[in-house]
């Protein structure tokens, strides 16, 4: 992997941004098509069902759409479907009679399971090129970038 490396660091930032851009929209589309042939489901499904499975007890529907950074309407018209096919289940908040608990039911558990265990043979082998040295490497790497931003952003905020 080091045989073309760039040495150039004319406009390296706006460069590195768009190649980590690509790279996350290659392997986000491919994802999506996986699991849209495969599960014939959408990464947003995936995605609540995540979140759910994370948290057996459930979540206010207003907390699972803060979590994924949607809207709740987002949020609604996805859960109506999960529980049309019985993979969820909503309940009332007894805190909050206004509110509604979502939790997976025992089939959402199974069918997210298998579609998890798929998922991370997907990414094992899309980032197959990277040996574990480099994707351990540029996991420190990203995350050095997440806590420099983090900084960045809360210290421009203030």
């Amino acid at each position: 992997m080091t045989d073309n490396l760039i040495t150039d660091t004319t406009g390296l930032p706006v460069r590195l941004w768009l190649r980590l851009l690509t790279s996350t929209h290659m392997i986000e589309g491919e994802i999506r098509s996986k699991l849209r042939t495969t599960y014939d489901t959408t990464l947003p499904r995936f995605d609540v069902l995540a979140q759910l499975y994370r948290c057996p007890d459930g979540l206010r529907m207003g907390e699972l759409s803060k979590l994924l950074m949607v809207t709740g309407g987002n949020i609604t018209g996805i859960i109506d479907q999960l529980t049309q096919e019985g993979l969820v289940e909503r309940a009332t908040d007894p805190a909050d009679r206004r509110a509604y608990i979502v939790r997976l039911t025992e089939k959402g558990s199974a069918e997210f399971e298998e579609m998890a265990a798929s998922h991370r043979e997907w990414i094992d082998d899309l980032l197959c090129g990277l040996g574990t040295e480099d994707q351990l490497a540029l996991h420190n790497l990203l995350k050095t970038l997440r806590t420099s931003l983090e900084e960045k952003l809360n210290h421009d905020s203030e």
